[in-house]
């Protein structure tokens, strides 16, 4: 028995207090209408009306029925609304995952942008590695993540946004001797420490960034770890070397300059990714919400972008392919 719309139509009937009148209103012929109240008394073994030649009145059992049914009448509609919100992805939490080293302002502007698009949609963000994140979409911990390029291995069941790189410049004591204008060659750094996020937080990019700096004429004499921008930061004033980051984590340390790198420098390109199968309705929205605020920080139109990577290419290494867009900025002189 279809409870919900018999009710419906009791509460036509009950309101109007005439048959003709309640069918007219729920454009329906009386017949219909009237098999629907007499199939209701029957369900519920009561009678709900009194019908006598000088019209229809509600009996006690229907009045009881009258102040029930509007509760839950109006909350069938709510959970119909909110499933429906839900399949549109217009509800709910997103759990999304982001690498330490990107800069808050960016994360800010991501959140900002998505929640006025959808402001039903909770974003809970959690700072993990590239290799974390591609464990926890793969065990649908994470509804989408912004992974550092290339990965490897590279996942299986994951699409994703095309990737974009901010720009990236070394972090060196504010004490330093002077370069002069311009990006900073790579080769000027001599034989200086090189403070790095470990390998095991995202392997592939690791290794490219080493790759590259070698190929730019730079030979670190040591790689020192840091799990965080704070700590990289920390090692830089102290001393231990110098570092690859985005300018706006330097811009928090008075006792760090940061200067741009050329055009060859190493590059640390990302995409927002998510499961292939089943996402989340809503993280396909955000992937390209957030996509479109990174491109704007690295200086890019913030135009459309043709095609999308296949699973097996969501984890694609450096090189570029015709989904990968990586923007550079100049920057000025000095800190």
């Amino acid at each position: 028995m279809d409870l919900l719309r018999h009710l419906r139509y009791f509460r036509a009937v009950a309101e109007e207090l005439h048959f003709g009148r309640a069918a007219q209103r729920l454009h329906m012929a009386q017949p219909p209408l009237s098999r629907s109240v007499r199939a209701l008394e029957e369900e519920l073994g009561a009678r709900l009306f009194d019908r006598t030649s000088r019209g229809v009145r509600l009996t006690a059992a229907g009045e009881a029925l009258l102040a029930e049914s509007g509760d839950l009448l109006a909350r069938a509609e709510r959970m119909r609304t909110l499933v429906a919100r839900a399949h549109r992805g217009e509800h709910g939490t997103l759990r999304i995952g982001v690498p330490p080293e990107l800069p808050g302002r960016v994360l800010a502007r991501m959140l900002t942008a998505f929640a006025a698009e959808i402001p039903g949609v909770l974003v809970e963000p959690g700072e993990l590695s590239t290799a974390e994140q591609v464990r926890l979409l793969a065990e649908r911990e994470l509804d989408a993540g912004l992974l550092q390029h290339p990965v490897e291995p590279e996942p299986d069941g994951l699409v994703g946004e095309p990737a974009t790189a901010l720009p990236l410049g070394v972090v060196l004591p504010r004490g330093s001797p002077p370069a002069g204008p311009g990006p900073l060659p790579l080769a000027s750094l001599g034989g200086s420490p090189l403070v790095i996020f470990p390998r095991r937080a995202a392997p592939g990019l690791y290794d490219a960034t080493l790759d590259a700096c070698r190929a730019q004429g730079w030979r670190p004499s040591r790689i020192v770890h840091a799990g965080s921008p704070e700590v990289m930061t920390g090692l830089v004033i102290a001393g231990r070397g110098v570092a690859l980051a985005h300018e706006a984590v330097a811009r928090k340390e008075p006792r760090v300059l940061w200067r741009p790198l050329g055009a060859d420098a190493p590059r640390w390109p990302v995409s927002f990714v998510r499961p292939a199968a089943a996402p989340h309705p809503a993280a396909r929205r955000l992937a390209a919400t957030a996509t479109a605020v990174l491109r704007a920080e690295a200086g890019g139109t913030g135009g459309c972008l043709a095609g999308r990577p296949d699973p097996k290419e969501a984890g694609a290494h450096i090189a570029p392919r015709p989904w990968d867009v990586v923007y550079a900025v100049r920057r000025p002189e000095g800190g």
